[in-house]
């Protein structure tokens, strides 16, 4: 009999996975963005879960779990019940703080279900309005003359503005020091108030700051210039060559969510991305869709780890 009653019992599984995935969801989604509000993981977060919540029927929230350069809420991602009620929004932190920082408390591979690769987005070069440069040649001029006295904020160790800032200085020859603040809103503003020289934000967060004057861009960081300014230069083209840096944003889940779950989470997306007349909203912000599958998102993210881990050996990049 036990062996009988075992049978049915994986039999019964066997049906009612495939039924729960399929009335999936039946409750409120958390969406957890592991940086604070006003950075460009928050900003496509919003973004996306406002839609979700429309396509599902059931609300997606935002839950930001900042700290530890975004390991904290990754972790809580890692070890969150793998239903698909609990979901990860992240960037290239996810694969780059294990070379950053030495030891995080989970494994992309082994702990995550990549969902889709959603948007891609350059970060610019922006500085406080009273700094006496309007281009990069002269932010380079300037630091060369004063070495170590130019300081840029980062949303923290590891994060996007700390790894473009440190490739900046080192293809440019120069050195400005990183200071670390707890997220991409407050690295901004601390540039707007006047704490520091210069950032390395994103353009989706940033293009609001641009259009009122707190902040001043002097180049782009992708390989071409950008539709929503077409008048600001790339790195390359403004004296530093080689110089590109691209952020991404994508949703991943617990790593034994049920494929069906993580299939209706995939086409929900890549349909509100995709849908005829919302070009607009996501190039207004500087945000380039990509809306992959699952599969390929996780060979981006292999792919990222291998680049990302050469070029911080290679450069010597420290999260200090």
């Amino acid at each position: 009999m036990s062996v009988i009653r075992f049978a049915l019992t994986l039999w019964t599984l066997g049906v009612l996975l495939p039924a729960n995935a399929q009335n999936y969801p039946v409750k409120t989604v958390r969406l957890i963005s592991p940086f604070p509000p006003g950075g460009s993981v928050d900003v496509v977060g919003r973004l996306v879960a406002a839609k979700l919540s429309e396509q599902l029927g059931q609300q997606m929230v935002v839950d930001n779990r900042s700290g530890a350069s975004g390991n904290i809420g990754t972790e809580l991602v890692a070890n969150a019940p793998a239903d698909g009620y609990t979901l990860l929004i992240q960037t290239i932190p996810l694969v780059v703080n294990q070379f950053m920082l030495g030891r995080v408390p989970y494994d992309v591979k082994r702990d995550f279900a990549p969902v889709s690769l959603m948007t891609s987005s350059p970060s610019l070069i922006t500085v406080h309005p009273s700094l006496p440069v309007r281009t990069v040649k002269e932010l380079i001029g300037l630091a060369k003359a004063k070495p170590g006295k130019l300081n840029y904020s980062t949303a923290g160790p590891g994060t996007n503005p700390h790894i473009a800032g440190e490739l900046f200085s080192l293809l440019a020859g120069i050195n400005v020091v990183a200071i670390h603040f707890k997220g991409g809103g407050p690295a901004d503003l601390a540039t707007i108030g006047g704490e520091v020289e210069m950032t390395f934000g994103n353009v989706s967060q940033q293009i609001g700051y641009l259009n009122s004057g707190r902040l001043r861009a002097l180049a782009i960081t992708s390989a071409k210039r950008s539709p929503i300014l077409p008048n600001l230069p790339t790195v390359a083209e403004a004296g530093v060559a080689g110089y590109e840096f691209i952020t991404w944003h994508g949703i991943l889940a617990p790593k034994a969510t049920p494929q069906a779950i993580v299939t209706v989470l995939n086409e929900n997306i890549k349909k509100l991305l995709t849908m005829p007349g919302q070009d607009k909203q996501w190039q207004d912000r500087g945000l380039d869709v990509i809306a992959s599958t699952p599969a390929e998102f996780a060979a981006h993210l292999e792919a990222e780890q291998t680049k990302w881990g050469r070029v911080i050996k290679e450069r010597g990049i420290k999260a200090e």
